[in-house]
């Protein structure tokens, strides 16, 4: 009896969606705007957190050699130095919300090249504000004091360098040097017959900018040849190496060292 006085008053009872109206399916005109808006979202979402946490860069050049190969995919910390305003380096100079500071002596930095910001480097910090850089043959001296230097060439470690070395530096006479600039150990690389850039004159770094040089110094175009990097110019600092191919249209031989993939930029 208490079953069919449940099912009468089931029965009784509205449908659970009576007062929702039928569903009309989009017409193509919707779902094409509505997916234009979905990734219009996404794009934004995605140029937002480039510019404001991580961004991607590829290595073109060798100037970074033999800390950055050629064909290496890096990713750069742009909060390393200060929170910015999200796009406001896209046009311009940066403007920092809070936590801005200075990079480290040996950071690894990408920026808009001084002479031409549409064009993003990557060098290593050498002198920060207030410093003064000199070199006397190759070797770089910050407030008079020499930065040591260890020949590592004919070394397990130098021979493995030499041998993943890129085509167009293989017929050059390299030396590989390792050294430590401020808290950084890293390894630099020489032309024992370049001669052009052995020397420097002494200067102070000015307030609100940095020297630069690329580890590959002999085949490094940088705060020796351009002056200074403003410190609006510096992008971020680069944090590891997720991913190294060099394509075959490039002026190199195929190559993908996976063995660099996660490795640590210092």
């Amino acid at each position: 009896m208490e079953t069919n006085e449940q099912q009468i008053k089931d029965n009784l009872l509205p449908p659970a969606n009576a007062d929702q109206p039928p569903k009309i399916p989009l017409t193509r005109k919707q779902k094409i705007v509505k997916e234009i808006k979905s990734l219009t979202i996404l794009v934004v979402i995605i140029l937002i957190f480039r510019s404001i946490f991580f961004e991607p860069f590829r290595i073109p050049s060798g100037s970074m050699i033999p800390t950055l190969m050629i064909g290496d995919f890096i990713l750069v910390n742009k909060m390393a130095f200060g929170f910015k305003l999200p796009f406001s380096d896209f046009f311009g100079d940066p403007i920092y919300l809070f936590g801005k500071s200075n990079p480290k002596r040996g950071d690894v930095v990408v920026f808009k090249y001084p002479k031409d910001p549409s064009v993003n480097y990557i060098k290593r910090v050498i002198g920060l504000p207030g410093d003064t850089i000199e070199i006397k043959n190759k070797i770089i001296y910050i407030n008079g004091a020499p930065i040591d230097v260890k020949d590592i060439t004919s070394t397990e470690q130098g021979k493995k360098i030499l041998d993943d070395m890129d085509d167009k530096f293989k017929g050059h006479n390299l030396k590989l040097l390792e050294t430590k600039t401020g808290e950084h150990s890293h390894i630099i690389q020489q032309d024992n017959d370049n001669f052009y850039k052995v020397d420097y004159e002494k200067l102070t770094v000015p307030d609100g900018k940095f020297f630069a040089m690329g580890d590959n110094r002999d085949f490094s175009y940088d705060s020796r040849f351009w002056g200074f990097v403003p410190h609006e110019y510096i992008k971020g600092k680069a944090l590891f190496v997720w991913f190294s191919f060099i394509l075959p249209f490039s002026d190199n031989e195929v190559k993908f060292r996976p063995w660099r993939i996660g490795t640590g930029i210092d």
